[in-house]
């Protein structure tokens, strides 16, 4: 359903780190499209929807986010809480998520352009298409 992706580092000392991740290089698609998600009042909840084509890397810079994964015969709970690494996930998986701490960033890469008509955006319309 997902693959946790080690983001690479590179520690200059007195100086911080610096952590990257390439496209059809550390993951397995070209990015298309980075948009990020900020200002959301702890315990917030967004996501709810599942994409048709676009396949995407979450991770979380700063904070904490819950990340609840969909696939239609199970459900599986991530937390995004470190730069370090993050979440690939294929099409077709509908997801949930959970703001833990105030000031969380999510930061997410995708294998498509926006396309409204990618988006499944009731769960029982996502249940029927999975099927």
């Amino acid at each position: 359903m997902k693959t946790v992706i080690p983001i690479k580092t590179i520690e200059t000392p007195e100086k911080g780190y610096l952590s990257f991740f390439e496209g059809s290089h550390d993951i397995s698609f070209e990015i298309k499209r980075i948009f990020y998600i900020y200002n959301v009042p702890k315990d917030a909840e967004r996501g709810g929807h599942a994409h048709k084509k676009s396949k995407q890397f979450l991770f979380c810079p700063y904070g904490s986010i819950k990340v609840i994964a969909d696939d239609g015969h199970k459900k599986l709970e991530y937390i995004l809480d470190t730069p370090s690494f993050g979440l690939l996930f294929e099409s077709g998986i509908w997801l949930d998520l959970q703001w833990l701490a105030t000031n969380s960033v999510l930061c997410i890469a995708s294998s498509e352009y926006y396309d409204e008509n990618d988006y499944i955006r009731d769960y029982t319309e996502f249940q029927k298409w999975i099927k």
